[in-house]
């Protein structure tokens, strides 16, 4: 398999290859410790209110963190995800498949922590990934959904930090020079977005293929749905 290229039947070869890929950048070179050129992003969106108190099993609040858990809020226009279920969340390999015109960029991501707390009158569950050796970031996102306990509101937000990474192809440097922050914002605009649309009408729990991959958001395939693709495999460094 071409480390350039990878095909729909290859899905579950490359998300077992991933185990391999450590997270691609050092944690003490990034924020808090240190911001210098680093992207910093905090957004959010209300989803509505549930009963007052901590967040209660089967209530908007977790009904919302399923879906968050399942990669339901991705727009599938940009970003499509691939991962092994059912499995642990943290750990938990993930191969992204970002879209822009023909281009197809598949790279690796971990989930490396979970978070459950009460602080400052809310209850927030989430997750965090972090990038792996050859995506075209480096960074660590955090998806949260955080209940108000006194008034039941419910937000979704996102928290991250990223910078470009090194990249192999100097046409996909360039490209990614002029359009990757851009997309980056659109999709975390059109992630909220798409979260609390899909609210009105949840979908079913994913469900894996026969090769154990599940295919997120709304079981699209990765590369599916075009004639003509151009797929990089890891495509950074």
């Amino acid at each position: 398999m071409s480390r350039r290229s990878v095909a729909d039947e290859d899905l579950s070869e490359v998300v077992s290859e991933l185990s391999k890929r450590g997270v691609n950048y050092a944690e003490e070179e990034a924020p808090p410790h240190a911001v210098a050129g680093w992207h910093q992003d905090h957004v959010q969106v209300a989803l509505g209110l549930e009963e007052p108190g901590k967040i209660a099993e089967n209530g908007l609040a977790s009904s919302a963190a399923e879906l968050v858990n399942s990669y339901e809020f991705a727009d599938p226009a940009i970003l499509r995800a691939v991962y092994r279920y059912p499995d642990d969340l943290v750990g938990r390999n993930m191969l992204l498949v970002g879209r822009f015109l023909v281009l197809r960029f598949a790279m690796g991501v971990r989930i490396t922590e979970a978070h459950d707390e009460v602080r400052d009158g809310e209850h927030r569950i989430g997750w965090s990934y972090q990038t792996l050796e050859g995506h075209l970031e480096q960074g660590k996102l955090t998806y949260e959904i955080a209940k108000d306990m006194a008034s039941g509101a419910v937000e979704f937000r996102i928290h991250a930090y990223s910078r470009r990474s090194r990249i192999r192809n100097p046409l996909v440097a360039l490209g990614f020079r002029l359009f990757g922050r851009r997309t980056q914002v659109r999709f975390y605009a059109h992630a909220l977005e798409r979260l609390a649309r899909t609210m009105q009408a949840p979908p079913a729990p994913p469900q894996p293929h026969a090769d154990g991959i599940v295919r997120a958001p709304g079981d699209r395939p990765p590369f599916g749905g075009d004639p003509v693709t151009i797929r990089f495999l890891h495509p950074g460094r």
